[in-house]
């Protein structure tokens, strides 16, 4: 599928997805889905993408460069409300330093987002599980100024080479937590004396009660 060119295209390209099982989708795609989420990390939000022709890859950018919007698949349970946390962006702890929240990957990311609900019911298997009606949003002010304030707030910790005091209990709306393969995995984070210390990786997630209100809104 060829990027799209213009948010009007993405839309009609994602909400020609809803109401299609994640099984469908991955015959369209020629991919096997597996009847359970534990095989399958990350696979719901890789078929969204390649359907809809997201064109980032794994770069730090939003999904659709072209048009500056990023995608999140958002795992909804039977009542309609999200389920886990939302990934955002790995923390690149050593560049914190010289980053302000404008120049910062969660707010390129954040600024415009396409939401893509996705039946989360544990009694489903996966393929069964439908994609919902996409969300083309943008946060408003109240929204930019909370995040803001949880990112500075984080970046503060960073900046004092105290990153191992950063708790998943920060934040109002960003969250941080481990983001990392297995606990031996390190990264570079500045420490107290000016230097640098190993800690391990971290990623940004919006917390449940941020995405809640989105899908409320809307």
């Amino acid at each position: 599928m060829e990027p799209p060119r213009s948010e009007e295209v993405l839309v009609e390209r994602a909400h020609g997805l809803a109401g299609r099982t994640v099984g469908e989708l991955g015959r369209s795609l020629e991919v096997d889905v597996p009847a359970t989420p534990r095989r399958a990390k990350g696979l719901v939000g890789q078929l969204v993408e390649r359907a809809l022709g997201a064109s980032a890859g794994s770069a730090d950018e939003p999904d659709f460069l072209e048009i500056g919007v990023e995608l999140k698949t958002l795992p909804v349970g039977p009542e309609g409300r999200p389920k886990e946390s939302t990934f955002v962006a790995t923390i690149k702890l050593n560049e914190m330093a010289e980053t302000d929240w404008e120049a910062s990957t969660v707010w390129r990311k954040l600024r415009r987002v396409l939401w893509v609900p996705v039946e989360a019911d544990p009694a489903l298997p996966l393929p069964a599980r439908r994609l919902g009606a996409a969300i083309l949003w943008s946060p408003s002010a109240e929204q930019v100024a909370a995040l803001r304030a949880d990112w500075e707030t984080i970046a503060t910790y960073v900046l004092r080479g105290e990153a191992d005091r950063i708790t998943g209990h920060l934040g109002t709306y960003l969250q941080v937590r481990p983001k990392a393969a297995h606990g031996g995995v390190r990264t570079r984070a500045p420490d107290a004396a000016g230097g640098y210390q190993w800690t391990g990786p971290r990623g940004f997630y919006l917390r449940t009660r941020f995405t809640e209100q989105v899908l409320r809104a809307l």
